[in-house]
């Protein structure tokens, strides 16, 4: 059991640090440019906007991350914990982070999807020249946006480089959520195989 309160510390920290990494990211992606009037202006796209990075990458998963640092130094009411008490606490910390970082998860890899929210040229669709807002990487089914970097700077004309800034930290908060995921996996084996140890001990 002890090596399972090792795992617990070590897996604890390992998450509530990853949770602010997707923090800090989904912030960053509320400012393009570090350009906080777009911001202001309601130009941000929605995948940026809903937070998933905020709150299921970051608080959910900081919780959990809490709880089972708690759970590993036996601080508080974790001092004493029965068995049965103790993996009830596992399995309500890793479903809380695995469905914070699931969540992270599939909000990034469909924004990686649909490309960013930016102004492009609406000329080629009409004679007139016209820009607007939208994700022009959406409906696009010929080519793939992010094989293709010669449409990373041609597309997009404002804000600068949103392609570069929409891949670069939704393809880190999809790397920080998997990451999660696979130290939730292990938190939740190493809990019950100590769980499993210690009862066969007794």
């Amino acid at each position: 059991m002890a090596c399972s309160r090792t795992c617990s510390r070590i897996l604890g920290l390992s998450l509530g640090t990853t949770a602010l990494f997707a923090a800090a990211a989904n912030t960053v992606l509320l400012f393009p440019n570090w350009d906080v009037t777009y911001l202001l202006r309601g130009l941000i796209g929605r995948h940026a906007m809903l937070g998933s990075g905020l709150w299921g990458g970051g608080l959910m998963v900081f919780t959990a991350a809490t709880l089972i640092s708690l759970m590993g130094w036996r601080y508080g009411c974790f001092s004493k914990s029965g068995p049965c008490r103790s993996m009830l606490t596992v399995l309500l910390s890793s479903g809380l982070a695995l469905l914070g970082a699931l969540i992270c998860f599939i909000t990034s890899g469909v924004a990686l999807k649909d490309g960013p929210f930016c102004m492009f040229d609406v000329s080629s669709f009409n004679q007139t020249q016209a820009w607007k807002y939208g994700y022009p990487f959406k409906d696009l089914h010929t080519r793939n946006y992010l094989y293709d970097h010669s449409l990373w700077n041609s597309v997009c004309l404002e804000p600068f480089k949103a392609v570069v800034w929409h891949v670069c930290f939704f393809s880190a908060l999809l790397c920080i959520s998997l990451l999660q995921i696979l130290l939730v996996v292990i938190h939740f084996i190493s809990s019950f195989l100590g769980l499993f140890c210690s009862l066969c001990g007794k």
